[in-house]
């Protein structure tokens, strides 16, 4: 994988005049357009214009000391799900083709504007946002960094926006989080995905797959790339990252669920990664979590995705069904079979089970575990709905189990150079945001090694 510089390297650069804004977005340009890379596949749109304009904006700010950040004039990909003032937002899909241009930015798209990023194109992704396989059959499928020659899944839903990261194409992207959807494509993918607390970023200006658990996120080179995108997306402040030592860090794996059928790669580097922690002084525990055998009953009839996005999409669903990705209906129209009781039983349910897990884990600094269940399987295996579907929920399982907990969750890679990708996430309850960049800052530099 191309070593890439990280958005404080970036921004140093920017700062001394070694680069420009200009030169930047021109070279991403250059990757997105290369006949052999994947930016055909990796991109829905491409704003080069615009982009091009912004920095040189940007590079006259900076100019005469007026950059409005550090960060002003880094090329940054948009997933399609967000709204971009003048563009049709189409989540991945067809059947909004024929929709009126946003009238406005996203809220989070807005921000990262303010603090000068610009923004290069809207990211592929699979329709509506709704699996962690990252297959688009209107669009295209780019592939994973894993054995490009034979083509594995990126990882979704944000598959694009990793993608683009990956390759250089940009430096930062923006992706979403239902249950997986910025982690399992940084797992497969070898970089950095975060899901934040949920109320710490709005969801304005974004189609939305479930008003209830969708959170908006960054994918990223490193940690700190990561931590310097959250701030901007919640408003608040870009404050230096110092990583924790971790000597005395207290850590519980979760033996319930979270470490069942794991693909054997997964598993060893998993484990590998464990004692790395525990000899740099970690203490880790592992402990059993009763609550999570309560997330499947609660999603048996499809949970608040199913129930959420059919509320959304029940008109459209309707007018343009024959245009879905037959993946993605289905799993919409399990939605139409619950009941008002089935989705307020769903509300006390999760309650509960927030209070519980929150209970459990209140003394330690975060759980550990696997990203995903699986490596990146191969597109062409997945052909089959069967296969599909079985390797969808277990890229989707451990990640969705943080969602429905209402926590925060990096994934960060675990793997060695030459290794199939593995990621590792940290999670936390809700409003730990900062205190799981820190953990995860801390680990990062010796995980791999």
């Amino acid at each position: 994988m191309p070593n890439f510089p990280t958005l404080a390297k970036l921004a140093e650069d920017l700062e001394s005049g070694r680069t420009t804004s200009r030169k930047l977005v021109e070279a991403c340009i250059a990757r997105i357009a290369d006949p052999a890379g994947e930016g055909q596949r990796a991109f829905i749109h491409v704003d080069k214009d615009a982009a091009l304009a912004a920095a040189d904006a940007m590079d006259g700010l900076r100019k005469a000391k007026a950059a409005p950040s550090r960060y002003a004039g880094i090329p940054i990909s948009i997933k399609d799900l967000f709204d971009i003032k003048g563009q049709v937002t189409r989540a991945g899909s067809r059947a909004l083709d024929d929709s009126p241009p946003a009238e406005q930015d996203a809220a989070t798209v807005a921000r990262l504007r303010r603090a000068g990023f610009v923004v290069i194109g809207r990211t592929n992704m699979t329709e509506f946002a709704y699996s962690g396989i990252g297959i688009n059959p209107h669009y295209g499928t780019p592939k994973g960094v894993w054995n490009r020659a034979e083509g594995h899944v990126p990882g979704g839903s944000s598959s694009g926006a990793a993608v683009s990261v990956l390759d250089g194409m940009a430096h930062g992207a923006l992706g979403t989080d239902t249950g997986g959807s910025c982690r399992i494509p940084a797992a497969f993918n070898g970089i950095v995905g975060y899901k934040p607390t949920q109320r710490r970023v709005p969801l304005d200006g974004s189609v939305p797959l479930s008003f209830s658990l969708d959170s908006i996120g960054p994918l990223a080179r490193s940690v700190s790339c990561c931590a310097i995108l959250d701030a901007v997306l919640a408003n608040e402040p870009i404050i230096a990252l110092k990583p924790r030592p971790i000597q005395g860090m207290r850590l519980a794996v979760p033996t319930t669920i979270a470490l069942d059928d794991l693909d054997t790669e997964v598993a060893t580097t998993f484990e590998r990664a464990l004692k790395t922690l525990a000899d740099h002084g970690a203490i880790i525990e592992r402990i059993e979590m009763a609550e999570f055998h309560d997330v499947g009953p609660m999603n048996a009839k499809g949970g608040f995705a199913a129930s959420e996005s059919y509320a959304w999409h029940r008109y459209l669903i309707t007018a343009k069904g024959d245009v879905y990705d037959p993946r993605v209906a289905v799993r919409i129209m399990r939605g139409e079979a619950q009941s008002a009781a089935d989705y307020i039983d769903l509300l006390n349910e999760r309650r509960s089970l927030i209070a519980r897990v929150n209970a459990r884990i209140s003394s330690y600094d975060a759980l550990v575990l696997p990203t995903t269940a699986n490596t990146p399987p191969k597109i062409a295996d997945l052909a089959d709905d069967k296969a599909f579907t079985t390797q969808n929920l277990r890229a989707l399982r451990n990640c969705t189990l943080i969602n429905m907990i209402d926590g925060c969750a990096i994934s960060i890679p675990a793997h060695r150079e030459g290794e199939v990708p593995v990621g590792l996430m940290l999670a936390g309850t809700g409003g730990s945001d900062r205190r799981i960049f820190e953990l995860a800052a801390g680990m990062e530099a010796v995980i791999r090694v």
